[in-house]
């Protein structure tokens, strides 16, 4: 290491626990049943990877609140992402969407993690329109971080967190990483 360089320290803060984040995923799913007239007509779109655990938790929810089962999809926007100009298409690696129900007439709530830039949300709508056309897309995020580079908003927030672009957000499902929180990464 050069005398120029330091050495950069990474520093890890939770800033949401299991419950918080419990109470953010039923305030989303509050906010949907008041939205609404009916959910009867609505479906949710989860994008991977942990989009569509937080899309099965907020049905579950509503299942439990209205009666109703809400169909629940998944979404896959690798080949839709405007990053992808550094990997060849053919090498970036898919995971197929499923959303094994039509699109058409429906009031789709896509559902993500985190929103910062808007460019995953762009994708996921690129993808979501080849898939059909709803009546309406909504979209319904864990976190809004800020820093928007596309005129895109979430219509259904669990927490508002400020972050600086130096930091990063991580999310952390029980169904993937074995617990519930979201955290702020940061170097020094």
């Amino acid at each position: 290491m050069s005398v120029n360089q330091e050495e950069k320290t990474v520093k890890q803060k939770e800033v949401v626990d299991t419950t918080t984040m419990k109470r953010a995923i039923t305030r989303i799913t509050y906010e949907i049943i008041e939205r609404n007239k009916s959910i009867d007509n609505i479906v949710l779109v989860g994008i991977k990877t942990r989009g569509i655990y937080l899309a099965q938790r907020i049905a579950e929810r509503l299942e439990q609140l209205e009666g109703h089962q809400v169909p629940v999809g998944e979404l896959d926007i690798t080949l839709y992402r405007d990053d992808n100009h550094q990997t060849n298409h053919n090498d970036a690696t898919v995971h197929a969407s499923n959303v094994p129900f039509s699109l058409e007439d429906k009031e789709v709530i896509l559902v993500d993690d985190v929103i910062y830039t808007g460019r995953t949300i762009r994708a996921a709508l690129d993808a979501l329109m080849d898939l059909g056309r709803p009546n309406k897309i909504s979209l319904a995020v864990l976190v809004d971080r800020g820093h928007r580079e596309l005129p895109i908003r979430a219509d259904y927030v669990g927490k508002n967190i400020p972050t600086s672009k130096k930091e990063q957000v991580i999310v952390q499902v029980q169904e993937v990483d074995g617990q519930d929180s979201i955290s702020i990464k940061s170097e020094d």
